[in-house]
């Protein structure tokens, strides 16, 4: 069985990329793809569910964790913990999963370190006005937050040349379709195509 690609994926707020990933999960594709579920301390919220949103978990138990080297990569963020388990990923991985994480630039440089073949991916939106459009459109924060929001989206963005590709989401159909595309290309690498035909390869070639 061929062995999984992990794929980290990353955007500023409001450029669509949980939308593209959703839409990715329910489209038919010719590969096994998954999200990473990541562990996190805070509280579950409603119409959250264990082992679907998040793996929710006691500080105590994150900190015998990180102790442990469990994670691929964790943050605190407003006194939570959020983290990528290790085993989980490559234990999907080595099923012939594709796995995909939805993490911020830090997170995927800490993953890049640890896992170097791993192919990462990000986001922009095709305008500045695009993206304020966006985020005030959620109706959901004030014209002070979404104006901080649009800063740290601008210092996000600065870190789109540390990835492998880079997809525009202008047009939602298109940019699905690209994702597509960008996984279909990373299994027709030869590096990959050699290790998933090794034996048929030695077979053709053997004297």
């Amino acid at each position: 069985m061929a062995h999984g690609i992990l794929f980290i994926i990353s955007a500023p707020s409001g450029t669509g990329k949980s939308s593209l990933i959703q839409e990715l999960l329910k489209s038919k594709s010719l590969h096994n793809i998954q999200v990473s579920i990541s562990h996190t301390t805070r509280s579950i919220r409603p119409g959250e569910y264990n082992g679907k949103h998040y793996y929710f978990i006691s500080h105590r138990k994150f900190q015998k964790m990180i102790k442990n080297e469990h994670f691929l990569e964790y943050a605190k963020v407003f006194n939570h913990y959020y983290g990528t388990s290790r085993y989980l990923i490559e234990k999907m991985m080595m099923s012939g999963i594709d796995v995909f994480l939805d993490i911020d630039w830090q997170g995927a440089e800490q993953i890049r370190y640890k896992i170097p073949e791993s192919k990462s991916i990000f986001v922009l939106p095709p305008s500045r006005d695009e993206l304020y459009k966006r985020l005030r459109s959620r109706g959901q924060d004030s014209d002070v937050v979404i104006h901080r929001r649009m800063e740290k989206s601008i210092e996000e963005m600065r870190h789109y040349i540390e990835y492998d590709y880079l997809i525009i989401n202008d047009d939602f159909k298109k940019a699905i379709d690209d994702l597509k595309k960008i996984i279909s290309a990373e299994h027709f690498r030869l590096s990959y195509q050699k290790n998933k035909y090794h034996a048929l390869i030695s077979n053709l070639l053997k004297i």
